[in-house]
């Protein structure tokens, strides 16, 4: 699960992390008392108004903006709140932005030049431990120093069972450069980081920049925190910090029915039980000559309402031009499946999409006989390939 900026920060500065301090605002009016209590609470004469979107690269297009008085504080939140943000990371179609961070300037003049790092968190897979991901060159373009000088992005790998251990730390302050009161700084700033992620379930924290200020404190100027979906429920205070806006309204429509539902660009829309057989019918699909339109795990138990809520959803996407139900009886019966998209078909009414189910398993014989004898729009198959050789025929016309 994503979650904005400001509540990534909220997470970090509860685990002794120092951020970047700010405040949420709504409307423009809400920015303009943020920024008079940024000056009041930090003595920031200057603040950043920070679009907060659930993508990275939102200085790019234009969701970050410096404000130096407060006629310029209401000007820039007035310019992003409601402004449909376009990044590398949010395709072209952008996101709408419904609040703002206004934030302390950090980068004031001091003794030493400010300098910035970058520096993420996540689990390597490969090998099973964690990592501490960071470089030298901090800031928008972390992607292209990764493409064209990878070997500015050091890794520190972690066994899980001990946790970063002081030398560690001590090691990615030394190889960022880092010396004195800056050293210290940044090794009590990744032993923190590094708890944050462990004690919260996280998949990944990132921060960039990671900031050294003139006067050598280090902190998260920003944060992108990815938190894992299944371990939530040890984390009520967390999952309550989802905001459902920034997601597919689809696919938050599908979970609220139990479905796992994700959206693709194709035009066969699938509904399925297991994940495995799911990603099965997709290279189906594509062998068959079409694309999918998504993935649609109905889960073990499908039935009437989960074949309904699955039928409602596949046809919100404008793009489908045919529906492959393909459902092993296992734990379910075929029959029981069959009735369900008959009775679905029914209430929903006239479906303008051919639909081809491929029921195999428990009473599949039984399922078959019900769909071919309901008089209803629907082809029925047994096998996978006159399932496949079924998609064909219909969208050939």
């Amino acid at each position: 699960m994503n979650i904005h900026e400001y509540q990534g920060k909220q997470i970090l500065k509860s685990f002794g992390v120092r951020v970047q301090e700010g405040i949420v605002a709504d409307t423009p009016e809400q920015a303009v008392e943020a920024a008079k209590k940024m000056k009041e609470d930090y003595n920031s004469d200057w603040v950043v108004v920070k679009a907060q979107i659930h993508a990275g690269g939102r200085g790019k297009g234009g969701g970050v903006k410096l404000a130096k008085n407060l006629d310029e504080v209401k000007q820039r939140a007035t310019d992003i709140i409601g402004m449909q943000l376009v990044t590398p990371q949010t395709g072209p179609e952008g996101k709408k932005v419904n609040k703002v961070l206004v934030a302390q300037d950090v980068y004031y003049p001091g003794e030493s030049e400010t300098k910035e790092f970058y520096m993420s968190v996540l689990l390597d897979r490969a090998t099973g431990r964690n990592i501490v991901m960071y470089s030298t060159e901090g800031g928008m373009d972390i992607e292209e120093v990764a493409e064209k000088t990878p070997h500015l992005i050091f890794k520190e790998e972690i066994d899980p069972k001990v946790g970063i251990q002081g030398f560690q730390a001590r090691k990615i302050a030394f190889n960022l450069g880092l010396s004195g009161a800056a050293h210290k700084e940044m090794v009590k700033f990744v032993a923190a980081l590094y708890k944050a992620y462990d004690s919260t379930d996280s998949s990944m924290f990132e921060i960039n920049p990671v900031l050294k200020t003139s006067d050598d404190k280090i902190l998260a100027v920003d944060a992108k925190v990815n938190l894992d979906e299944n371990a939530l429920y040890r984390h009520p205070d967390y999952a309550a910090m989802r905001d459902v806006t920034e997601e597919d309204p689809t696919e938050v429509e599908a979970g609220e029915s139990n479905l796992n539902y994700v959206k693709l660009d194709g035009n066969v829309g699938c509904m399925v039980n297991g994940a495995g057989l799911a990603m099965a019918t997709m290279d189906i699909i594509k062998l068959a000559g079409g694309e999918p339109a998504n993935f649609l795990d109905v889960g073990g138990t499908a039935n009437a309402e989960t074949v309904k809520a699955g039928f409602n959803i596949i046809l919100k996407d404008p793009n489908v031009k045919a529906i492959l139900i393909n459902i092993f009886g296992g734990i379910v019966r075929c029959d029981r499946v069959a009735q369900g998209v008959i009775d679905a078909y029914s209430e929903i009414g006239n479906i303008p999409v051919p639909i081809i189910v491929r029921l195999q398993g428990t009473n599949a014989e039984e399922a078959k006989k019900l769909i071919d004898e309901s008089g209803l729009q629907v082809y029925s198959a047994i096998l996978l390939k006159e399932a496949a050789e079924l998609v064909t025929k219909v969208l050939k016309g």
